[in-house]
């Protein structure tokens, strides 16, 4: 088997204070000498440019603030253990996934807790929501068959809320596996009074299985370390959905899951937070879950999330709700404002594009003075983002989150435009197939930026302008580049180059002592194949 990917190096980091201060010195004058030193060129892409430098900015000032301290301490009582009921839900996820799931939750080593499988198969219309109900009786453990369709996971929820009564409700999607100590570990925190809910990281035990899992685990490093940690600090911890215990009187006092929204988890912890509840994220790693392991599934799971938090700004008036603080409704936006930069990417990504065809620029810039200011806030940057993730930033994360502007922006279409959106799980076996089509807009931009390079050389020759300008568009492609690759299957990656390039892009680098290499089957399902490990 690979060695799974570290459970402890992602959530212990050190930020450090000169690389706070610097990145937060650099990210001001970067953005003052971009507004303010340059002369404008074309007015229209001079603003455009100055969106795009507040939003960086923005993103900057906020997460510095969210990792400037992560050494929060709240008080635990070990010996507190109420009765807990543990929901896995289900929806026609493979039964041998979700029978591993409910018997590691049957042995929690914790005195008084029942454990329920909250099948949604039937309302469904899986196929194997009986298979379900019969694997519960005989592994020996509760399975509640909803039979009124309505709100999806959450109302699946709500709906396991009325027919069961203890004071405080876990949630595991169905692949998520606990740890036997994962109500030892978790429990004792709700000595407190006003404590909502308890968050655990979303920790991918197939991160290594191929490029997708690799690239959506090392996403997850960023958020689910320093961001969720520093987040305790203003009593700000993001709901996720999953390996979270919840106070039941908190969740009744709110309606139950939000059912309105396909980001219920975040909804509803904001929700919860205006009522003056408190939260709180447990930086360890006490259960093991999937990534998704093909680039349709990525791209469906990337969706969602994006719709369901935009929805937050869009629906819900974030900003003019009450209850919530003014450090809370700062944290919110920050994360919910993440889904806003696939604009910001298209953005920048434009504008060289549009120097090479029709030669407009939105500053006339002096390269030195540029080059002096640019550099060091790109170095601090990323000392920063290494220094506050404990190394375990990648250039992967990067390009799959840059390279996401699309679904961003489709996200954000949707949500401006009221479109209703239904819940889909995340496949839980990989789907092979050609979904090159999905980075159909990365294609384009090298296409437009071949094209674009023979009308600005003819125009001007190899001018400084051009050079600038074919240097950010290259940029731009060799991060979209490892995204592209994920979407084409690998059989189609010919050439000793291409092979090359694509070896150094996704074989995990910290994978060692491959015993037995995992073999694929393949199920035909006409154009797409889901594909299953076996031995």
């Amino acid at each position: 088997m690979p060695t799974l990917p570290s459970k402890t190096s992602f959530l212990h980091s050190d930020p450090s204070r000169f690389l706070l201060w610097a990145n937060l010195g650099m990210s001001i004058i970067y953005f003052f000498v971009i507004a303010f030193l340059f002369p404008h060129g074309n007015e229209v892409l001079f603003w455009i440019l100055i969106a795009g430098e507040v939003f960086h900015t923005w993103q900057a000032l906020t997460y510095i603030c969210t990792v400037w301290r992560l050494d929060h301490k709240p008080k635990r009582d070990d010996l507190f253990a109420p009765p807990v009921d543990v929901y896995i839900t289900v929806c026609g996820e493979p039964v041998d996934i979700v029978e591993e799931t409910a018997l590691a939750a049957k042995a929690m080593d914790y005195p008084n807790h029942r454990v329920f499988l909250l099948n949604d198969g039937y309302v469904a219309k899986k196929d194997n929501w009986k298979d379900m109900e019969d694997m519960a009786v005989r592994i020996g453990v509760g399975c509640i068959t909803r039979q009124t369709p309505g709100g999806a996971k959450a109302g699946n929820i709500n709906n396991a809320m009325g027919v069961t009564d203890a004071p405080y409700i876990v949630i595991f999607d169905a692949d998520h596996v606990p740890h036997d100590d994962f109500l030892a570990r978790t429990m004792g925190y709700f000595v407190d009074e006003r404590l909502a809910y308890v968050q655990t990281p979303q920790y991918y035990k197939n991160a290594y299985e191929n490029a997708i899992t690799l690239s959506a685990w090392e996403q997850q490093e960023l958020f689910f370390g320093p961001i969720c940690r520093g987040k305790n600090r203003f009593n700000s911890a993001t709901m996720c959905g999953t390996n979270m215990v919840i106070r039941r009187q908190a969740l009744d006092e709110v309606g139950g899951m939000c059912t309105e929204s396909i980001a219920e988890d975040f909804v509803t912890g904001l929700f919860i937070h205006e009522k003056g509840w408190r939260s709180l994220y447990v930086p360890e790693v006490l259960a093991e879950g999937l990534a998704p392991e093909d680039f349709l599934s990525y791209t469906k799971q990337q969706f969602r999330w994006a719709r369901g938090a935009l929805d937050v700004i869009f629906r819900y008036n974030l900003l003019f709700r009450r209850g919530l603080s003014f450090i809370q409704k700062i944290q919110y936006m920050s994360s919910v404002s993440f889904f806003l930069s696939g604009v910001i990417v298209l953005m920048n990504a434009a504008l060289p594009i549009l120097f090479l065809f029709f030669g407009i620029t939105p500053v006339r810039i002096d390269t030195m003075l540029l080059a002096i200011v640019f550099i060091p806030y790109i170095f601090t940057t990323i000392g920063l983002l290494s220094s506050t993730s404990n190394h375990r930033f990648s250039f992967r994360a990067v390009s799959f989150s840059m390279s996401s502007f699309w679904i961003h922006i489709q996200a954000l279409w949707s949500a401006l435009t009221g479109r209703k959106v239904t819940f889909s799980v995340t496949s839980k076996v990989g789907v092979q197939g050609n979904y090159v089509h999905l980075a159909a807009p990365h294609l384009i931009y090298i296409g437009l930026f071949v094209f674009g390079l023979f009308i600005a050389l003819a125009r001007e020759g190899v001018s400084s302008s051009v050079i600038n300008n074919v240097a950010w568009a290259a940029f731009n492609i060799g991060v979209f580049m490892p995204y592209i690759f994920a979407a084409i299957p690998r059989e189609a990656v010919s050439g000793f180059m291409m092979r090359h390039l694509y070896k150094i892009m996704f074989i995990p680098e910290r994978t060692v002592n491959v015993a037995s290499p995992v073999k694929l089957k393949v199920v035909s399902k006409g154009r797409e194949g889901a594909v299953q490990r076996g031995t």
